[in-house]
C-alpha cells in the first residue's frame, strides 16, 4: 500500500487488440446516450416539482445518510455553537458587557474563562451605543491592544427590511466571520406596537434561524426578559426559545449584587449554570464556578481507526471506499462505510483533526482523508 492511493484509468485501446468489437462499443455508446437522456428527463421532472408550491419535498432515511454536510465547529466549546442564540436578562444587568467579552475572546482566540474558543471574525451590532461609549467601554475592559477580526456597527436595517442583505454583503466581504452579535433584538425587529405575541417572537427568531442555518454561522441576539417571574427561568423568553437553537439568561438575585448566574441551554449542549462575579474596575465578568461540566464529544472507536490511517509520514490518503475498508481490516460494505463517515465527519474533524470528503465517480466513491492544519479551521 502506497502512502497515498491514487485512482487512474488503465491505458487500454478500444478495438480488436483488447478483444472488444467496434460494434459492441457503438452499442455501449447508444445505451449510454439513452441513459443520459433518461437522467436528463428525470432531472427536468424533479425541477418542475421543486417549483410546484403544492409539492411536499421529502427525502428518505438512506438519502439523508448519503449526504455529506460541511463541518461547523463550535464558536465557544460547551457554550456557543452555529445557530441562533438568545442572551436575555433584565435591563442594565450587564448583558452588553458579557457579549462584548464573548466577541473579544472569539475574535482573538483567547479562551473564555475555562471554555476553549475557535477563533473567527466577529461582527457586533452595538445598536444602543455610539462610538464614543464603545471606545471607552472596550478600552476599560481590554486595554488598547485591538484586533481587526472584531468589527462594529451602530446602526442597521430591520429584519425582513434589509438587515439580511446587509449581513450577507458583510459576510461576502469578510468570509472568516462566523459570529454576529445583535444588541438588541428590539432595534432590529419590525415595529408592530409595544407588545409582541408568542407568534411574533417565534417568527422573528425563525427568520434569523433561516439565515444562520443557510450560512453555517452563529447569531447571538441580546434581549430583555419580561418582568414576570417564572418557575423555569427560560419561560421568561418562551416565544423566542421556541425557534432558537439555544439561550442564555443572565440573572442577578439583587440588582446591586456583583454576582450573577448565567443559565445556558441548547440543542447541541447540556444544560448548565455558570456563576460569575463582576469586576467593577474592568467591567468584565470573572468566572467563579460552574454547576455542570460542559457537554463534550465522546471518542468513537470506528473514527479512531480511520484517524490511524494518517500519520506524520502519511498526512493524507485518497482512494476508493472499498480500498479504505480493506485498509481498516473491516468487512463493512463500501456504501455503509461512506455513510458512517458522513455521519461522523464533524466528530472526525473535532476530535481527531481529520478532514474527510467523498466524491462520487463512475467507478465508485473516491474518499479523501487529510490532516487539518490551523489555517483550515
Amino acid at each position: 500500500m502506497t502512502d497515498k492511493t491514487r485512482m487512474t484509468a488503465l491505458n487500454t485501446s478500444v478495438g480488436a487488440d483488447d478483444g472488444r468489437s467496434l460494434t459492441k462499443c457503438t452499442g455501449d455508446s447508444i445505451t449510454d446516450e439513452t441513459a443520459e437522456i433518461k437522467d436528463f428527463e428525470e432531472l427536468q421532472r424533479k425541477m418542475r416539482r421543486m417549483t410546484d408550491p403544492a409539492y411536499l419535498h421529502t427525502f428518505s432515511m438512506n438519502e439523508l445518510y448519503d449526504r455529506e454536510f460541511d463541518v461547523r465547529p463550535p464558536i465557544v466549546e460547551g457554550m456557543l455553537y452555529p445557530g441562533t442564540y438568545i442572551l436575555a436578562g433584565a435591563s442594565k444587568v450587564g448583558k452588553s458587557f458579557l457579549v462584548a467579552q464573548i466577541a473579544y475572546h472569539v475574535s482573538t482566540g483567547k479562551p473564555l474563562w475555562e471554555y476553549p474558543v475557535h477563533q473567527c471574525g466577529v461582527l457586533y451590532l452595538a445598536l444602543e451605543d455610539d462610538q464614543r461609549r464603545l471606545q471607552s467601554r472596550l478600552a476599560r475592559m481590554f486595554g488598547v491592544q485591538g484586533t481587526d477580526a472584531l468589527s462594529f456597527a451602530i446602526s442597521s436595517q430591520k429584519i425582513s427590511s434589509g438587515l439580511e442583505t446587509q449581513l450577507d454583503n458583510y459576510l461576502r466581504e469578510n468570509p472568516k466571520t462566523r459570529l454576529i452579535i445583535i444588541d438588541t433584538l428590539q432595534k432590529v425587529r419590525m415595529s408592530s406596537g409595544d407588545i409582541y405575541s408568542y407568534a411574533d417572537d417565534y417568527e422573528t427568531i425563525g427568520k434569523l434561524k433561516q439565515f444562520t442555518d443557510a450560512r453555517g454561522i452563529c447569531v447571538l441576539v441580546v434581549h430583555h426578559t419580561r418582568k414576570q417571574r417564572a418557575e423555569d427561568i427560560f419561560e421568561m423568553i418562551s416565544g423566542l426559545m421556541g425557534a432558537a437553537d439555544g439561550a442564555m439568561i443572565l440573572n442577578k438575585e439583587k440588582r446591586t449584587s456583583m454576582n450573577a448566574a448565567l443559565a445556558i441551554t441548547g440543542r447541541d449542549q447540556s444544560d448548565q449554570t455558570i456563576y460569575l462575579v463582576r469586576d467593577e474596575a474592568r467591567l468584565v465578568w470573572q468566572f467563579e464556578r460552574s454547576e455542570a461540566r460542559p457537554w463534550e464529544l465522546q471518542p468513537d472507536p470506528f473514527l479512531e481507526t480511520v484517524a490511524a490511517v494518517l500519520s506524520d509520514d502519511v498526512p493524507e490518503w485518497e482512494g476508493r471506499a472499498s480500498d479504505l475498508a480493506v485498509l481498516l481490516q473491516d468487512n463493512i460494505q463500501p456504501n455503509l462505510l461512506i455513510r458512517k463517515l458522513n455521519v461522523g465527519k464533524e466528530k472526525l474533524a473535532q476530535l481527531y483533526s481529520i478532514a474527510y470528503t467523498c466524491k462520487r465517480t463512475k467507478t465508485g466513491s473516491l474518499v479523501r482523508l487529510s490532516r487539518i492544519v490551523d489555517d483550515d479551521r
